[in-house]
């Protein structure tokens, strides 16, 4: 193959799914000037040269003379992002040996096999870093010691590897490096991020002739699992600064001083081997507000952390990393400008999100066809980066089960081949989703109910209109934009006791696959002041951070009755009313939350609730008419022993009146009726001796008992009113 011009090209992110496959994705147009086809090997040479395998970029990155390169072929170039390379055509041979020398595990011979496989069609030359993505989204990482035939080569089929003497833990530790690419669903804030450190840490200079300090800190703030450590640790394996982690708690001493003491040392360790990065990780344990400690050594630790921040100006190549789930916890004095310049706050991911860390966990998972990864992105509904990859470890959990009656627990482990032959499937990942919870709502989630809408009888309109409320801007979001119009905001429904509206919000429920948050009325109400409020806005915030999400409140009418209404409660009714409202209907917009509220006293309620922008519909259910009892009684009977369903018709006409708690009580009483008559009938034949030829278990329910039950709860019902 005849050498070409070369390019000089700016190197670009990697795609997520191209991780370990040693691409370099590049512009047509810049393939054709360098008169390279897809699948050649091309050398990328940074501060050190690589080799990479040609594919065309996408439409979004063409144009813009860049080259797509994953973390590991930037790290074999030498490079980071946004600095330029040359590429060029160079001449290739297939490998007939490679001696690799692994890094972080050790494998078997007889797992060269499955490793090779993985390893097909890989570019490589001596002296290069690879991974391969094992099963559980496990690596093995090796380093290249030499090749047959010498300079560059393409693994094969054929090719003989051979498993050189380990490295030592050291060397594992630098290259199990996190990049770039292994971060999903975070762009705009690793963007930011990287603004802030990549450039004082690697272009000092550039600050200095601008006349400005370099920043000095950042501060990422976000739900627990959301990717905070994650992104401190690709950044300082990207910009190859030297990581210094601290845990919070661990520079808590019991000795006077000696707490500051370490954290000075921490610091002038990092000036000293700059450029640094310092990570305080959970740094609220040891900066909280000075004015709401007891003890001195928080206040003291505080203290000196404020100093070293102000002595940051005279060391340019040291920057500080901080991470907490509760910002408002930390000392005032810490955010401001010129100690930690910039907070960022990392969000829980959105549906685009979700599916980039899924493929990021799923990547060396042998998935199924019948995966379908948008599908389980759409209904991961508030689970953050940490549920995401625990959901991908379940499901390979759940598939591997499947290989323990076939395990011979004599071995040391598990050959390869056995777990060659494991395929994940929809169904594994759809049974781990019942054992992973989203962390979000995790205090609040309760067990989605398996009630659909086939089995609530009548309420077509109803139905409908619900349907509308709450699916439609689930689904057809771009056609609510397009109309200029919001979905509603809140919905009520109301009707007498029994006409089904907690189970209308169990169906909702269910057959919306959002996050679903149910509250009993009363059980937000404390005798401790404040507590009540406390709870709502509780409630609503985690709403907030687990949407799109459903917000039930039952028996809604014990929380937000009319004002005035009750007198000795030290008005903690009206300030839990006040609190609501100004959580659904306030300055902070409720994105992505619907309200739904059910009651059976529709006028107990505050006017200021039902008005439009709150509760945007009030649902009234009215009681089942003839063919709407005809569908409860069928849903009820269908698992029930009565085959006579031409008397279906007879039972809803003389069942006029009846909600549809009642028709359910009606057909357990008559289920009951048939059992005393069965252990009657039972019990005679064991007295009398008798037994019969024909004498079988079965149980039947007739029309007669139906019609005696229907009689008792009607007349119960005539009681209870009285």
């Amino acid at each position: 193959m005849s050498s070409a011009a070369s390019l000089k090209l700016k190197v670009s992110e990697a795609l997520k799914k191209d991780v370990g496959r040693a691409f370099a994705r590049m512009d047509p147009e810049d393939m054709k000037r360098m008169g390279v086809s897809l699948g050649d090997i091309v050398e990328i040479t940074g501060k050190r040269v690589t080799v990479a395998k040609v594919m065309p970029a996408y439409k979004d990155v063409r144009g813009q003379a860049r080259v797509q390169l994953d973390g590991i072929s930037r790290e074999n170039a030498g490079c980071g992002l946004d600095e330029t390379v040359e590429v060029r055509d160079i001449p290739w041979s297939a490998a007939q040996r490679v001696v690799l020398v692994p890094v972080n595990i050790s494998p078997d011979k007889r797992d060269l096999d499955y490793i090779g496989s993985l390893l097909d069609g890989l570019p490589i030359q001596a002296g290069d870093a690879i991974r391969a993505t094992l099963f559980g989204s496990r690596t093995a990482n090796f380093k290249i010691e030499s090749t047959v035939p010498r300079g560059p080569v393409m693994i094969n089929p054929t090719t003989q590897l051979i498993i050189g003497k380990s490295k030592s833990r050291k060397g594992a530790e630098k290259d199990a490096g996190i990049s770039y690419e292994d971060i999903g669903g975070l762009g705009s804030q690793v963007q930011r991020i990287r603004e802030m450190i990549e450039l004082p840490l690697r272009f000092p200079e550039v600050f200095e002739r601008l006349g400005i300090g370099a920043p000095r800190g950042v501060l990422l703030y976000g739900p627990p699992g959301c990717g905070k450590t994650l992104i401190a640790r690709a950044i300082a394996h990207e910009t190859e600064a030297n990581f210094f982690s601290v845990s919070g708690p661990e520079v808590i001493h019991k000795f006077y001083g000696e707490s500051e003491a370490h954290l000075r040392k921490i610091f002038e360790e990092a000036a000293a081997k700059g450029p640094s990065i310092v990570f305080l990780d959970e740094i609220d344990a040891i900066a909280p507000q000075r004015e709401k400690v007891v003890g001195d050594v928080e206040k003291r630790v505080v203290a000196q952390l404020l100093a070293l921040m102000d002595g940051l100006n005279r060391r340019q190549n040291l920057i500080v990393i901080a991470a907490t789930n509760i910002p408002n916890a930390l000392d005032p004095a810490l955010r401001r400008p010129g100690r930690f310049d910039r907070e960022i706050t990392i969000p829980i991911p959105d549906k685009n999100g979700r599916m980039e860390i899924l493929d990021i966990h799923s990547r060396g998972m042998p998935l199924a066809k019948n995966v379908d990864m948008s599908r389980l992105a759409e209904i991961t509904h508030g689970y953050v980066g940490a549920d995401l990859e625990a959901l991908c470890r379940e499901s390979a959990m759940i598939c591997l089960r499947r290989l323990l009656p076939d395990i011979d627990f004599n071995m040391t482990q598990i050959p390869y081949e056995q777990l060659k032959n494991l395929e994940i499937g929809m169904d594994d990942f759809m049974f781990a989703l019942r054992e992973v919870e989203p962390s979000a709502i995790r205090e609040v989630f309760i067990e989605v109910p398996n009630v659909k809408w086939d089995d609530i009888g009548g309420n077509r309109t109803i139905k409908k209109r619900l349907v509308e409320a709450v699916e439609w801007p689930l689904k057809y979001p771009e056609i609510f934009q397009k109309a200029g119009t919001r979905p509603p905001k809140g919905i009520l429904v109301s009707g007498k006791p029994g006409c089904g509206k907690t189970l209308l919000a169990k169906a909702i429920a269910n057959e919306s696959h959002v996050n679903f948050i149910s509250v009993k009325g009363p059980e937000l109400i404390s005798k401790y002041v404040g507590e009540s409020e406390k709870g709502v806005r509780e409630i609503f915030k985690k709403a907030r951070q687990a949407s799109p999400c459903i917000i039930f409140f039952d028996e809604i009418d014990a929380l937000v009755p009319t004002r005035n209404a009750g007198t000795g409660d030290s008005n903690v009714g009206e300030r839990v009313l006040s609190q609501f409202l100004a959580e659904f209907d306030g300055i902070d917009e409720l994105k992505g939350v619907l309200v739904l509220g059910a009651t059976n006293r529709v006028d107990m309620l505050d006017a200021a609730v039902l008005r439009p922008g709150r509760f945007d519909e009030i649902v009234e259910i009215p009681l089942p008419d003839e063919n709407d009892r005809k569908e409860i009684f069928q849903i009820h009977l269908q698992h029930k022993p009565f085959e006579l369903k031409d008397h279906l018709g007879d039972l809803a006409r003389d069942s006029e009146g009846f909600s549809g708690a009642e028709i359910a009580a009606t057909c357990n009483r008559g289920a009951l009726m048939a059992i005393r008559k069965k252990v009657a009938d039972m019990e005679k034949n064991t007295r009398d001796h008798a037994v019969k030829e024909d004498d079988d278990d079965a149980v039947h329910i007739t029309p007669a008992q139906l019609q005696t039950a229907m009689d008792e709860v009607r007349s119960s019902r005539t009681v209870t009113d009285n």
